[in-house]
């Protein structure tokens, strides 16, 4: 009599959307294995979880074309079971479950205990800090808050993540130290709003003692700030950038449009000059400071005069780096009571014509750095080239350094000094300093 084999499951976590998500899905991927598990990010595997991202139209229609794509495939007894995550299970769970039933669970993002329990998996509370990273080795994201208490008008984080909560300082050293321990180097701090941090637990935004209790962890030697709102923002944080070297000369600071008219229906609570004010502040006390920046065009009754504005202004800040991005209408927001008037090619022609003047400004701040001498980290190899970046420059989304892999050989995960040959709008081009 034939018996039936015991097929072993593999799950397989498939990562849709920002860094938010990326260290969602390694959290569930190291609360996996420590259920012994077997579990692989984004290859082949019976069991599928995918964590979806539902900020604006084009992350929502990537999210269900993806779990379209999985459910053919379970359909097809290619795979066994398919389980969807994150914030567009958060947001649309009663809509998905009704339009794509043949998913077997939907959970939101804060049902983690849940989704382990569906995989037959329990979750270990003892395991903070621990996560199966996904990145290149020498980099990791560290979450440091869940959530967002900002009122922002076009805005759908607060629906999907919740109100504002920052983890305990201790924990992220704990966590800090676990990464170093794994051979990461530079930690990326990421949140819905760096500036808030410490507000609900200390009373205090605490971002710079935080700051100062991660320089302190043996093996990391740079840390990135990502995310921060403009108001509120605590300055003692620029003295911690001046003072300790492992903390970054950048900044990752969305300020979304700089019109008055639309900065107040944004609901940023900020202005222009309140803005330029903080900017050259920054610029004062940090010299060296790389700021990046997102700006959002088309938003509800944006003006050629409020697109003039923020062009004009773009023009003279001189951003080191910059993303335009057009406006989403986002049911259950604020700004989806208005109406959504500036016609797709228009928001579209306003975006290329701010990344236009971007990429100019780009190239001019790359040829100043022709001839010098930089501190890399050599993320990966691609191609010919090995692909390294400065401290001014996070993954993914800044300029990278390309040495001809041909010429030099470099180690992937360390750092290296690299002497620029030459400079294009966004890459630089050079070689290791003798």
């Amino acid at each position: 009599m034939r018996t039936k084999t015991l097929k072993k499951n593999k799950i397989n976590v498939v990562t849709l959307g920002c860094s938010k998500n990326v260290y969602d899905s390694e959290v569930l991927m190291g609360q996996l294995k420590a259920n012994d598990k077997e579990v692989v990010h984004e290859e082949e595997g019976n069991i599928v979880v995918i964590n979806t991202c539902g900020f604006i139209a084009n992350a929502k229609e990537e999210s269900v074309n993806t779990i379209l794509e999985y459910v053919q495939k379970k359909e097809d007894g290619a795979v066994d079971k398919v389980f969807v995550t994150g914030c567009l299970s958060e947001r649309y769970k009663p809509d998905l479950q009704k339009e794509i039933p043949n998913v077997d669970e939907y959970f939101g993002t804060s049902e983690l205990p849940g989704l382990l329990k569906a995989l037959g998996a329990d979750y270990k509370h003892e395991l903070i800090g621990e996560r199966l990273t996904t990145t290149p080795k020498n980099y990791a994201y560290l979450k440091i808050a869940e959530g967002c208490d900002r009122p922002c008008s076009f805005c759908a984080i607060p629906l999907m993540r919740g109100k504002h909560k920052s983890t305990p300082i201790e924990e992220l050293v704990t966590e800090a130290e676990k990464l170093a321990a794994k051979g990461v180097k530079e930690l990326i701090l990421i949140a819905q709003d760096l500036t808030y941090y410490g507000l609900d637990l200390y009373k205090k935004r605490n971002l710079a003692e935080l700051l100062e209790a991660l320089v302190k962890v043996e093996g990391i030697e740079w840390i990135r700030l990502h995310y921060a709102f403009p108001a509120g923002f605590p300055m003692d944080v620029l003295d911690v950038m001046n003072r300790e070297p492992k903390v970054c000369n950048y900044l990752d600071i969305p300020l979304q449009h700089i019109s008055d008219r639309i900065l107040k229906s944004m609901r940023r609570g900020t202005t222009e000059a309140k803005t330029t004010k903080l900017l050259k502040e920054f610029r004062a006390a940090v010299p060296e400071m790389t700021i990046r920046t997102t700006l959002i065009v088309g938003y509800p009754g944006e003006t050629e005069e409020d697109f003039e504005i923020l062009k004009n202004w773009v023009i003279a800040m001189r951003f080191e780096r910059l993303g335009c991005f057009t406006y989403s209408h986002e049911e259950n927001t604020h700004a989806y009571t208005l109406v959504d008037d500036v016609p797709e090619e228009v928001k579209q022609e306003r975006a290329n014509i701010i990344m236009e003047i971007q990429s100019q400004i780009s190239w001019e701040l790359n040829q100043k750095k022709v001839g010098e001498t930089f501190r890399c980290i050599i993320d990966r190899k691609e191609g010919n080239y090995f692909v390294g970046r400065t401290e001014f420059d996070s993954p993914d989304v800044d300029n990278e350094v390309l040495i001809d892999a041909a010429k030099h050989y470099v180690k992937q995960g360390e750092f290296v000094n690299i002497k620029i040959r030459e400079a294009a709008d966004f890459d630089l081009y050079g070689e290791p300093a003798v």
